[in-house]
């Protein structure tokens, strides 16, 4: 059942409000024609205020209540889209309900308040595996994440940073045909350019230009939002889910920004931060996605936890929200000046908070692979679904680093050393979208001599890419580190018995404990995507690679198309 996280004073204030309405819209039968939206699809509703605002975005609070048939209650928060213009988007969560719906304001607006309406919902037609399964939340053991249906999703994430404020509507469709065809399905996206003291032309797709998405955040603000950015921003976000692409929403970057200049995120007003979170769940939440409270800082900013829990005010799908810290932890960086409390937070801040529900660690760019962040993660208490958001980019140091198969290896042992959440990969001067090879403004160790558009073909994205096909339509879900399952302590994830997966870097054989007889078993190519002959599980459980070159094991039904 769905029941929106609200507060108290605000369920009794709607259900005053909303039980007469509702009672008399249901007597009345409703005569005018309902329409009719598919599941996870979705609907529209736009409000004109009857009164002018001096700041609509921060002076007015407009919401709706959703009650079906079936006794289900949603709320979404309406976001203002300039003018008198407001608009609330529902995504129905079930098929064959009646949604009733009514809308407040705070102050009252005749235009915007105890207007009402209804839809029917409808099984969905479509093919996008997005909308198919349903939205996204967390596994009943928090490993993981799944679809509404039940059906899991690993994360097989990009990080193309910069798209919302540098890209263009026909770059994007180029840049989700690439990474949809790899196997990505996910892309971590600063939803604002977060630098205060950048400078450029307001200008998509020109060197040293961007999109502004508030006039005032150079001054360190977040009262003057730009309503033509964010409509031109859904038309980005609308490809990326078209290309079954889950966008990561960080609201306004903490740590190292698009230019590298001081960036607003630390220093957020933590009303304002709080407020603009609300503003993208209004906007985007009705569509997958992920919302990224905090990145490349250590969590601990004082805008993270108001942020984290606006979301989860009025996120109603509750869709998974995290933190994805800096990379250090382990030492003490120039940087930090000094102060540990931006470096020994060992990825768990906030590991208690009820709205947090992963963590991202981050190994740096040095071209090392390192594993031992995403183990302490995977041992953090209470669990919190982890990975290492940002391993060494491909072609950092001016085009040297993370090359090629590189960036396989370190999919696959991120993943088996507990980063059960999935992967993410990023490759330099993608991250920054830079219009020409040649493009000034960016730090030597960012300043590989190459555009977005070659950056996008760069070979190592093909091999993570593929991490996600040699998952696809098992029952994964809050799969765990099971090396002590093994013999010699080989790398392991395991459903015990539903599901298994090893990675043998250089093949070999591995020995599995426990393994049920008669489970199907193949060798999946982490380097090809193909499979080789695989075969029965026996009682002995014991499995030889084809030969001494990287191979995956996987043991278990395909049950999900």
């Amino acid at each position: 059942m769905f029941i929106n996280r609200i507060s108290p004073a605000m369920k009794k204030n709607i259900t005053c409000l909303f039980l007469p309405v509702a009672a008399a819209i249901l007597l009345s039968g409703c005569n005018k024609e309902i329409k009719s939206v598919e599941q996870w699809t979705t609907f529209e509703i736009e409000l004109t205020a009857g009164n002018d605002f001096p700041n609509p975005y921060s002076d007015v609070d407009v919401w709706a209540l959703f009650v079906s048939s079936k006794g289900d209650t949603l709320v979404r928060p309406a976001f203002w889209d300039g003018g008198k213009s407001w608009k609330i988007r529902f995504a129905p969560p079930d098929t064959g309900s009646l949604w009733q719906w009514t809308t407040f304001s705070v102050p009252e607006d005749k235009g915007l308040s105890k207007k009402r309406g209804s839809l029917r919902s409808v099984k969905y037609q479509g093919s996008n595996p997005l909308l198919r399964n349903g939205l996204l939340k967390m596994s009943p053991g928090k490993r993981n994440v799944v679809h509404h249906n039940g059906k899991p999703f690993l994360v097989t994430g990009d990080t193309p940073w910069s798209i919302p404020f540098r890209a263009t509507t026909d770059q994007v469709l180029i840049y989700a045909a690439d990474r949809m065809k790899k196997g990505f399905n996910a892309a971590l996206l600063m939803s604002v350019q977060p630098d205060m003291y950048a400078e450029g032309p307001d200008l998509r797709d020109t060197p040293q230009g961007f999109a502004r998405g508030f006039d005032d955040l150079h001054e360190g603000h977040l009262n003057k939002l730009r309503v033509d950015y964010f409509q031109y921003l859904d038309s980005l976000m609308q490809i990326l889910v078209g290309h079954g692409i889950v966008p990561v929403y960080q609201p306004v970057f903490h740590g190292f920004g698009w230019k590298g200049k001081t960036v607003l995120g630390p220093t957020a007003d933590p009303d304002e931060y709080a407020r603009y979170c609300k503003y993208l769940v209004a906007r985007y939440g009705s569509m997958p996605a992920f919302w990224l409270v905090s990145g490349d800082a250590n969590g601990l900013d004082p805008c993270v936890k108001p942020g984290g829990e606006m979301i989860e005010k009025w996120d109603c799908y509750h869709q998974p929200t995290g933190i994805h810290y800096n990379p250090a932890d382990d030492y003490m960086p120039s940087w930090a000046n000094g102060d540990s409390s931006r470096c020994f937070h060992h990825n768990r801040s906030h590991q208690d908070e009820p709205w947090l529900d992963f963590q991202w660690s981050q190994t740096g760019h040095d071209g090392k692979h390192l594993y031992h962040k995403v183990e302490r993660m995977y041992d953090n208490k209470p669990v919190k679904a982890n990975l290492n958001g940002e391993p060494t980019y491909e072609g950092m140091g001016n085009g040297k680093a993370g090359l090629g198969w590189w960036q396989g290896e370190e999919a696959w042992n991120q993943l088996m050393h507990g980063g059960t959440m999935g992967v993410v990969y990023g490759a330099a001067c993608l991250w920054q979208w830079k219009v020409t090879p040649d493009e000034q403004g960016w730090d030597a160790w960012t300043d590989a001599p190459m555009s977005w558009r070659e950056a996008l073909e760069q070979e190592g994205s093909k091999y993570v890419g593929l991490v996600s096909k040699a998952f696809d339509g098992f029952d994964f879900a809050d799969m765990e580190r099971r090396w002590d399952l093994t013999e010699d302590n080989k790398p392991l994830l395991a459903k015990e018995g539903v599901f298994y997966i090893s990675y043998l870097n250089n093949g070999g054989s591995v020995k599995i404990r426990n393994v049920p007889a008669g489970m199907p078993f193949i060798w999946f190519n982490p380097e090809t995507g193909e499979t080789a002959a695989g075969g029965i599980t026996t009682t002995e459980a014991s499995f030889s690679a084809p030969d001494n070159k990287p191979w995956v094991l996987i043991i278990g039904e395909r049950v999900f198309k």
